[in-house]
């Protein structure tokens, strides 16, 4: 069999931790230990934040000291700018876990000994690795430190010459250098004799900015080659890894409730299962919003956490409407089980607003996460990069088994079954809610599109939103179509009615039968009580007769008696009368 090559690439190379969240994932563990990684950008990008975490986070979270040596900025500069990222330069260098190492570099500086050279750079450098017994080594940036070098040929041997003198001491370096016009860095050098290229990219498009970082080059090591989102906030650096997220997470058992009865029914009695996607969709005015809230107090009124993401209502905004229909947030948000983080779609590109989100969800921990509504990215990128974000962010909750429920909005001109970012297939429960116009009235109706892994109905259920909350009702069927609303209510009424009079028809109808049965059951007493003064009079008769029969017998014996006759004849019948021939 034939062995895999990145395990067997990995297993070789050893890698220490940057500490940047998703990093470490897409790199396979960090940069290479021992050797040295170039970070280029044009100014702006980031490179100094990366590099100064990079050494902060080993001294402060490792134990790994580190040397930062700097051509540009001083070190009172890098301590200010990097507490705002909560790292205190300052208590590192004095606990002997970090070095900071201002260079200021003029032509007059390096020794020339027939062609410029290092040399004086190389003992500064050892002394500062030998007094902290650094493991890590920071330079930013070269162009400070080669703009001295008049020849290329020169600059070429002296950088090949730095960067094996690194891998000598055996310390982990990360140099910084400015992009240059058409090549990766300004000399286009650095990039050769690095083991790890790593390019970091601040672009604006349609007047929104997204900064993006890409891993070009590593020697001994697989790597991702695509672009991958980054954002630089108060935790410092933060990478999206796209593919560290696919198709291999876990489907839980578990269900949850929806907050509304009819809903739960509609979803086989149970609602949706925890950790799936959730899309309801519709026109504007359907409720969308409204159900969505509601799903989300319901959840954590039952001890869920829900992180609500608007990008179309302020918090006030939200909860000042939703207790309109008797769903107060309020106490949810006091109690922080439910935090609202409101913000216009077109603040960030679409890829800085997934960053931010999962920088959200890492510090808050949600169960839930709305997004309201997704078809507003639709500003800030194209139909592609935001199904593109947006099947990142769902496959990063299905791994945490975090439910996602989303809300788009269905334009009038399109299909109600589309959703403008086409995600439709991502989602493992469909809720489309539409409007229906009948008899001058526009009324709200919900349908279960679609929902994976149970039994669900088919069937419309009126939506309606009233002062004490949500009520699904069923719709009337008929003749006329389907009816909701004041036309249902009519329909009804007149069923009702005529249901009343077949009632009542019915209970006359049993009436009647009821008095001819008493009728016939009283005729059937007096036929009764007839027969049975027939039967006495029958049995009377036949008792008389047998009496006068017995008497008559007696006579005749008294009467044969007093005639004398033959005893032996006294009983005899007479005989028979011959008949004629």
């Amino acid at each position: 069999m034939a062995r895999n090559p990145k395990k067997s690439s990995d297993s070789v190379l050893a890698k220490v931790s940057t500490g940047f969240p998703g990093f470490d994932e897409i790199t396979g563990g960090g940069v290479p230990k021992g050797r040295c990684t170039l970070i280029a950008g044009s100014a702006g990008t980031g490179k100094t934040l990366f590099a100064m975490q990079f050494i902060a986070h080993a001294a402060r979270d490792l134990g790994e000291p580190g040397v930062y040596m700097t051509f540009e900025e001083s070190a009172e500069e890098l301590t200010l700018n990097v507490a705002s990222i909560g790292y205190d330069i300052a208590a590192l260098v004095g606990k002997g876990k970090m070095l900071v190492d201002h260079v200021y570099v003029e032509r007059k500086e390096i020794v020339e000994a027939g062609e410029y050279d290092l040399d004086g750079l190389f003992i500064r450098l050892a002394a500062a690795i030998d007094q902290i017994k650094a493991k890590r080594v920071v330079l930013d940036t070269l162009e400070v430190l080669f703009s001295a070098f008049p020849s290329e040929s020169v600059l070429r041997a002296e950088l090949r010459r730095l960067f094996r003198w690194l891998k000598d001491r055996g310390v982990t370096t990360l140099i910084t250098a400015e992009k240059g016009n058409g090549t990766i860095t300004r000399y286009g050098i650095e990039e050769y004799v690095s083991d790890c290229v790593i390019a970091l990219d601040h672009r604006v498009s349609q007047e929104i900015s997204t900064r993006r970082l890409r891993v070009i080059k590593y020697r001994g090591s697989s790597h991702e080659t695509n672009e991958f989102p980054f954002l630089i906030n108060r935790h410092g650096f933060s990478v999206m890894p796209i593919t560290t997220v696919g198709l291999d997470h876990g489907a839980s058992e578990e269900r949850l409730s929806t907050g509304i009865p009819r809903l739960d029914t509609m979803l086989s009695g149970k609602g949706y299962y925890r950790g799936s996607s959730l899309l309801i969709s519709g026109t504007a005015g359907t409720g969308k919003s409204s159900l969505a809230a509601w799903i989300a107090a319901a959840a954590c009124r039952a001890g869920e956490r829900c992180l609500y993401f608007a990008f179309e209502e302020s918090e006030k905004q939200i909860i000042r409407n939703m207790r309109s229909i008797g769903n107060d947030l309020a106490p949810l948000v006091e109690k922080d089980v439910l935090r609202i983080h409101a913000t216009r779609s077109s603040t960030h590109g679409i890829e800085q607003h997934l960053v931010a989100i999962i920088d959200l969800i890492e510090s808050f921990r949600p169960t839930l996460v709305v997004l309201d509504p997704i078809s507003n990215f639709i500003a800030s990128g194209t139909t592609s990069e935001v199904k593109g974000m947006l099947t990142r962010l769902i496959d990063m909750l299905k791994v945490r088994n975090i439910t996602g429920l989303f809300t788009s909005l269905t334009f009038g001109g399109s299909s109600l079954e589309e959703t403008e970012t086409t995600i439709s297939s991502l989602m493992d429960t469909w809720i489309l809610v539409r409007t229906y116009e009948h008899d001058g009235e526009r009324n709200r109706g919900l349908m279960v599109l679609k929902s994976r892994g149970m039994a669900h109905s088919n069937q419309v259920r009126e939506f309606v939103l009233g002062d004490h909350g949500i009520e699904l009702v069923d719709v009337y069927l008929g003749t006329e179509g389907v009816l909701m609303g004041s036309a249902r209510i009519a329909r009804e009424s007149t069923l009702a009615r005529s249901q009343r009079d077949q009632a009542q028809a019915k209970r006359k109808r049993v009436d009647l039968i009821a008095r001819k049965r008493l009728e016939t059951e009283a005729q059937i007493r007096a036929l009764q009580q007839s027969l049975a003064v027939d039967q006495d009079e029958m049995r009377l008769a036949q008792q008389a007769l047998e009496e006068q029969s017995h008497a008559e017998e007696e006579s005749r014996q008294r009467m044969a008696s007093n005639r004398s006759a033959d005893p032996a004849h006294r009983t005899a019948k007479p005989p028979l009368p011959r008949r004629r021939p």
